[in-house]
């Protein structure tokens, strides 16, 4: 069994180092690209709200590189300090996108509304599920397993992986949303509008592999479930 998880972690670990160099090969890239709307992040999130009837979410930096994100909490859009002041593709492609989070939260996207719900029980399952699945395989001095305690550390490790599933049409229609408020607002032209979707492209990716190696994982367990209930 720990063989066999390693081996998963590796795996993706691999590919998630991967995906996140060229990640930030991409933005180093594009934040040399200047746009040719001169707008920094800050303004350009502010606009796409405006655009958008959103008067209520607030622009704000915060530390960090690559740390932007959007808090539905509180209303914020928050941007890390190079996109922030940011007047480049790269800038534009990430400001927007965090916006793409604010329009889906104003207008109540299903799939944005049940991750948000799931986010207590997710937080409560990431602590506990491997725990639990340890103990009920045997490790941890809990001598041959219980099958139920396995049983329920896979379901818990299940709502993890359903989060990280449930994620992927967020960050998508996010950017999609992004995309099309970038070309239909005139802040990029279409070689910068191209060079943005290539960036986001590039960021959604690391949701993708989240995602595959979580349900890799959870594959993994429920074979390894199987064949101790077939004993």
């Amino acid at each position: 069994m720990t063989l066999g998880i390693l081996g998963i972690s590796i795996v993706f670990m691999a590919i998630g180092m991967i995906v996140q160099f060229r990640l930030k090969s991409k933005f180093k890239r594009y934040s040399e690209m200047p746009t040719t709307s001169g707008l920094s992040g800050k303004e350009i999130a502010e606009k796409m709200l405006r655009d958008n009837g959103i008067y209520d979410v607030q622009v704000i930096s915060v530390d960090g590189f690559l740390s932007d994100h959007y808090n539905p909490s509180n209303k914020t859009v928050n941007l890390s300090p190079d996109v922030y002041a940011g007047r480049n593709i790269a800038a534009a492609a990430i400001a927007a996108h965090e916006c793409g989070h604010a329009v889906q939260h104003a207008s109540a996207y299903s799939m944005l509304t049940l991750r948000s719900k799931l986010v207590p029980v997710t937080q409560v399952s990431t602590n506990l599920s491997q725990w639990i699945i340890l103990a009920g395989i045997g490790f941890m001095g809990f001598g041959g397993g219980n099958q139920t305690l396995l049983l329920a550390g896979i379901v818990l490790f299940a709502v993890t992986t359903l989060f990280t599933v449930i994620t992927l049409p967020v960050e998508f229609d996010a950017s999609a949303r992004a995309l099309k408020w970038l070309d239909t607002a005139r802040i990029t032209t279409t070689p910068e509008h191209d060079k943005a979707k290539d960036a986001l492209q590039w960021a959604a990716l690391t949701y993708v592999v989240a995602a595959l190696s979580s349900i890799a994982t959870l594959a993994y367990y429920i074979l390894i479930y199987n064949g101790r209930s077939r004993n």
